[in-house]
């Protein structure tokens, strides 16, 4: 994916929004709430199209400055007739900074509230898909950061209506091209319109050519016309909604637990079962844990995951008063020179904002720090550590009314029914029922049945706990060989060890030892004179899937992947899974919960549709099981 290149904020001499880039002006001078509400509102037939509805979805193919989202938002709020959930997918080659929306915004004080809340949740300027919350996550703005002309195919969406915006053809004939058109047909839902206000020939033959029946329509202000169109296709809805909203999902671990609040949030009910007496008491279980990304100079699929999943994570941990954490900022050391290169390569061919990342020489890194360091390396200033016991709780009871934890409650089997699923005991009763059940019990999955086939394995880490006087006071999240977390209750982590086909429960001194001599190979003088035989710590079962990705999606029928795509096997109906997180638990939880959502619900995906299929169960039935990949390990 291209770097970023953000738009730069010009006005006319009369002060409309101008791009010099592009020799056009972002919105009519005659006024642009008006233009708004005239052409893409009124050229929709809305608000009368949502009114009633379950689910409506927008999609538009410029934002600009948010012109039209603000005009649709607060219409949308107005409505006492509303649709229960509002999606707007947005994209936008050139996104503006929250700092010259700020500025622009002010010369609409009608939507001066609006306009606050999404300064306040503007997200960095990295490229991708950035998924923000509004009233009571009623309504969820989906940005697409990158050029509509390849990331409109990226998209997976059933759309009721399309926002034509952008500058004009004779500016930037990319963005109305025949193909472009096409596009749009591929998501149309049934009945879906759209609006523009260009009238161009072209643009009206490739609509017509993509099954869009046309009408002009008086245009705003001095524009004589506009155009409207209704997609004529009758084919069904692709992303019908759920018939029942009720799930039962296993594990109360990171995983589990994000799922069941994603869920709870959506209106959806929810048993949640854990076979231990509390939430994350497995691979969940650290004191602390690491959050930040894992960049890499080709912005490869990891790349891109693990960013998406840091920014939703820290979306989610902002929404969880009770949820425990610190962005005191992570600093992962180069292993050595050539590393540092790669490194410092990296973030120069990205281009991501410092906000997100940097590369820092080995005096600022010390500086960081607060200890003397011998190479520089990586700096995520959002970056922090996160104690996942406390946002399982956070996640758990933050929608009471919606979700029912049984603790104590070990699932011997599941079994398909008539309708649904049901969750049983080892006597043979019956623990929950439900349409939906989706695995999220770590490296417990594999001991039932319909996931035993999966290529997930356990892998045993150990971490270890010093005091806080044993070792020098940290700044910050340290990582190169291993890691070291600043002090938390009272306790320094550090770690973490990995070893699969090992499945010993208790603490090995050795493993504190390696801890340890890690650790030193940063600091040399880190926790002097500290025998190893003296610490405590934790010892945890991380799900690994052999490609270092998560598990996500409906669970395909093994043997069903003959001559058959990814997106084309059979499924079992009803059954889910968030697995394979691995030591990303922090990271991949809120993101994956996410994706779930929306499958269950046919709602636009917060990922790209090749991320989606990187993630899919069928993967490993349709090219056999991908090859083990190297990966660095951190605390979960």
């Amino acid at each position: 994916m291209l770097k970023l290149q953000p738009a730069r904020l010009e006005f006319t001499a009369d002060g409309t929004p101008f791009s010099a880039e592009f020799g056009d002006v972002y919105h009519s001078v005659h006024g642009g709430p008006a233009q708004a509400r005239h052409v893409f509102l009124g050229g929709n037939d809305l608000p009368q199209r949502w009114q009633g509805r379950q689910r409506f979805v927008i999609l538009e193919t410029g934002f600009g400055l948010g012109l039209n989202f603000l005009a649709t938002w607060q219409a949308w709020r107005s409505d006492p007739q509303r649709c229960r959930r509002l999606h707007f997918v947005s994209l936008e080659k050139h996104p503006f900074t929250a700092a010259d929306l700020a500025i622009a915004h002010r010369a609409w004080p009608e939507f001066a509230a609006l306009a606050e809340r999404l300064q306040a949740r503007w997200p960095a300027l990295t490229p991708g898909m950035h998924r923000l919350y509004f009233e009571d996550d009623q309504l969820v703005l989906t940005l697409v950061f990158g050029d509509a002309t390849t990331q409109l195919r990226a998209i997976d969406a059933s759309v009721d209506a399309y926002y034509l915006d952008g500058f004009s053809p004779a500016r930037n004939p990319e963005l109305w091209t025949a193909q472009l058109c096409k596009g749009l047909a591929r998501m149309a839902a049934p009945g879906a319109t759209l609006a523009t206000w260009s009238v161009a020939g072209e643009l009206r033959t490739a609509l017509a050519a993509a099954e869009f029946d046309l009408e002009k329509r008086p245009g705003f202000a001095g524009k004589r016309q506009m155009l409207a169109g209704r997609f004529r296709s009758r084919r069904p809805e692709r992303r019908p909604l759920p018939v029942e909203r009720r799930a039962i999902v296993i594990g109360a671990g990171i995983a589990g637990s994000s799922t069941a609040h994603r869920l709870a949030s959506a209106g959806w009910q929810v048993s949640v079962l854990e076979q231990a007496a509390a939430p994350a008491t497995a691979a969940s279980s650290n004191i602390a844990g690491m959050l930040r990304p894992l960049p890499s100079a080709d912005d490869n699929r990891l790349s891109r995951l693990t960013r998406a999943g840091f920014l939703a994570a820290r979306n989610l941990l902002t929404s969880l008063p009770d949820a425990r954490w610190s962005a005191c900022g992570v600093l992962h050391l180069a292993r050595e020179t050539e590393h540092a290169a790669q490194q410092r390569r990296a973030v120069e061919q990205l281009g991501w904002p410092p906000e997100v990342v940097q590369f820092v020489d080995a005096d600022e890194a010390s500086r960081r720090l607060g200890q003397t360091v011998k190479i520089g390396g990586w700096w995520f200033p959002g970056g922090g550590w996160v104690q996942p016991p406390s946002v399982c709780r956070a996640a758990l009871t933050a929608f009471p009314d919606h979700v029912a934890v049984r603790f104590s409650t070990r699932v011997d089997r599941i079994e398909q029914v008539a309708g649904g699923w049901h969750a049983l005991a080892a006597d043979g009763s019956l623990l929950a029922e439900a349409p939906v059940l989706v695995m999220a019990s770590g490296a417990a999955a594999p001991r039932f049945a319909q996931f035993a086939w999966l290529p997930q394995r356990s892998g045993r880490g150990q971490v270890s706990h010093l005091p806080p006087t044993a070792s020098p006071a940290l700044e910050t999240v340290l990582f190169q060989v291993g890691y070291a977390m600043p002090e938390v209750d009272g306790v320094r982590l550090i770690g973490a060890s990995l070893s699969y086909e090992d499945e010993e429960v208790d603490e090995r001194v050795a493993d504190h030892a390696d801890n340890l001599a890690r650790l030193r190979l940063t600091l040399p003088d880190f926790a002097t004179g500290i025998d190893p035989a003296t610490l405590s710590g934790r010892v945890g079962f991380r799900p690994m899937s052999p490609d270092r990705l998560p598990i996500v999606g409906a669970m395909p029928l093994p043997g069903g992947a003959a001559n058959r795509r990814l997106r084309d096997l059979p499924v079992t109906p009803g059954l889910w899974c968030v697995q394979g997180f691995g030591a990303r638990g922090i990271v991949w939880s809120a993101l994956m919960a996410d994706l779930l959502l929306s499958r269950l619900e046919g709602e636009p995906l917060p990922l790209e549709n090749d991320l989606v299929d990187a993630l899919n169960p069928g993967r490993f039935l349709v090219r056999g099981q991908p090859p083990e990949t190297a990966g660095e390990e951190e605390s979960s």
